[in-house]
């Protein structure tokens, strides 16, 4: 089907795109605020643009079909591939200004500026299907109360308590200048707008082929388990345990609708390496998928591949020693099968399988970018341009022959596998954590039926309480650590450490890699130059910074714009700084 844009420039939107992909069919709405010559110049032949008078809010706001043209808009705000987790300790490309405590305020944001832009738009979807009785109608509102807590959580998550704007605010309107809103009020307003969205939304069921990929009530439920956990965790950290029950009870009732519902599961269909290939082309659309960030070749491409391998998204001695081995013990633990460093491959044996789905062994053959007919030996310094920690990336890394050939071209590029925001399992990780948190203990049956599903798709062995017991382990760091590794490099870990206020002491660690002295690294160029002496800490492992540094007294939440801050100022109001910045 021929793609063709339909650009009303009277609304904040484009309707749909609907499109044919090779294995199947997807919905992208790709909207573009300002009209510039060079990013339609390609397009226009298929432009249509229709004239101020033709369409206005008295002639448009009339049927289920401009509801939804109105809400593809917000869809496209939807986090596209980052490097989210350089923010944290379990990757590395350069120094992050985030993670080792250099930071300093900015007078702009793109997340606030382009929050509030969405915000926004959602606003205006309720308001004008406020008192209408169509199900379409409410469908779209629903799908716009989902955003607008999406958006405000993107808030929430940086900045904690944020102004909370509910309406289409005119020029003149005193809420421009909004106080900030308590962490709870704002946290307590996107659970509310994810619960009565999930009231109007669709299940996941009844979605049709051409609307796949839409917000669903599984979507609000499972953001909804995020969330409550989020800060059911993070009051408790803080001693605030009769407001952290309230959420974490919220928390275990979400997740626990998404299991109960049956419209999801772990994807499965590439066997043995399921869980390396869902982050690729084979698992799109699968049912694990709850909310993705959809992509289609020559309609809305992306190069993550490329700029992984170029940039570097390189896993740290942090995530290495997480994974478990084969027995489920830590490799610390006495009795482990962990093989240890001396070769190139030693500590990669008989560990975790996601260990090795998620970072390449050294030296196996692999197709990737550059080499997509014939298979390369990986190297961390070949083909992989960034060694600065000795790992090498495997998640992400695609098999397609053309888009590995294509090269670096933004959103021209050819790559199109999805970004999952939203996967069961991490609904199945938010609901083990959040009955553990809040009642100190979990069930082997409440384990059988979250994490030891994760645990069953690779093949390790199951977590119970009494192998916990006999090994003097403690189940609080074993559901962490699951949580990290089968969230690895999805931009989880961040939050994770501030909500449950463990930064203060990981972030400022040292960022470590391989070990060099002592084994066959010290062979191996570039890592027997001699300058490598002065890189390895006292134990022989690869130090790629040092110096990191975390203040507990302002660094668990951000700076906010202090344009925005001084705008407020020189109108007579006050917009509160966080504490210390």
């Amino acid at each position: 089907m021929k793609f063709k844009y339909l650009i009303r420039l009277t609304l904040p939107f484009i309707g749909n795109m609907d499109f044919d992909k090779s294995i199947r069919t997807k919905r992208l709405s790709i909207v573009y605020m300002l009209l510039l010559t060079t990013a339609l110049g390609s397009c226009k032949k298929d432009l249509n643009l229709v004239s101020q008078d033709n369409i206005t809010d008295a002639t448009f706001w009339k049927s289920g079909a401009d509801f939804k043209l109105a809400a593809n808009n917000l869809y496209n705000g939807l986090d596209r591939f980052g490097l989210e987790d350089t923010e944290s300790d379990i990757a590395f490309n350069v120094p992050n200004a985030v993670s080792n405590g250099q930071l300093q305020p900015a007078e702009t944001s793109g997340v606030w500026n382009t929050s509030y832009s969405y915000i926004r738009s959602a606003n205006n979807i309720v308001e004008k299907g406020e008192g209408k009785d169509d199900a379409e109608i409410k469908k779209y509102v629903g799908e716009a109360l989902f955003f607008r807590a999406w958006y405000y959580w993107k808030l929430l998550r940086l900045y904690g308590g944020v102004p909370l704007i509910t309406k289409v605010l005119k020029t003149d309107d005193p809420e421009l200048f909004a106080a900030r809103a308590g962490r709870t009020a704002t946290v307590d307003l996107i659970l509310n707008d994810l619960e009565e969205a999930r009231k109007m939304l669709p299940l996941q069921s009844d979605l049709s082929s051409g609307d796949m990929g839409r917000i669903t009530q599984g979507a609000a439920a499972a953001l909804a388990s995020r969330v409550a956990l989020f800060e059911g965790t993070w009051q408790k950290s803080r001693g605030q345990g009769t407001v952290a029950n309230k959420y974490l009870d919220l928390a275990i009732t979400a997740s626990q609708a998404v299991i109960n519902s049956g419209a999801y599961g772990l994807y499965t269909g590439s066997g043995a390496q399921s869980y390396r290939y869902l982050f690729i082309e084979a698992g799109d659309d699968s049912k694990e998928c709850i909310l993705d960030r959809r992509y289609a070749r020559n309609i809305l491409g992306h190069d993550a591949p490329y700029m992984y391998d170029q940039d570097g998204y390189n896993p740290t001695r942090k995530l290495v020693d997480m994974y478990l081995d084969k027995k489920g013990l830590p490799i610390s633990a006495t009795g482990s099968a962990f093989q240890g460093y001396a070769s190139f491959t030693s500590e990669f044996q008989d560990r975790d399988p996601r260990m090795t789905q998620t970072m390449i062994i050294p030296g196996t053959l692999t197709n990737r970018v550059f080499f997509p007919a014939n298979k390369v030996a990986n190297w961390p310094n070949a083909p992989q341009r960034n060694f600065n920690t000795g790992y090498i990336l495997y998640k992400y890394m695609s098999e397609d022959p053309v888009a590995n050939n294509s090269g670096r071209e933004g959103d021209n590029s050819l790559f199109e596998f999805d970004r999952h925001l939203i996967r069961y399992a991490e609904v199945l990780l938010n609901y083990a954590e959040a009955i553990y948190e809040k009642n100190g203990a979990i069930s082997d049956n409440d384990l059988d039926i979250s994490i030891n599903k994760l645990r069953d798709r690779v093949g390790m062995p199951h977590l119970t309480n009494a192998f916990v017991a006999s090994h003097g382990l403690t189940m609080q760091m074993e559901i962490r650590r699951e949580r990290t590794v089968e969230l690895a490099l999805e931009g989880f870990r961040l939050d994770d450490l501030r909500r449950w206020k463990t930064a203060e002491s990981e972030l400022p660690q040292d960022i470590k890699g391989i070990k060099i002295t002592g084994t066959d690294w010290a062979t191996r160029s570039p890592y027997n130059d001699p300058s490598y002496a002065a890189k390895v800490d006292p134990n022989g492992f690869l130090v790629a910074e040092r110096g990191r540094k975390f203040d507990p007294a302002k660094d668990y939440l951000m700076p906010l714009p202090t344009k925005e801050v001084a705008f407020y100022q020189a109108n007579g109001h006050k917009l509160e700084q966080n504490p210390g910045w």
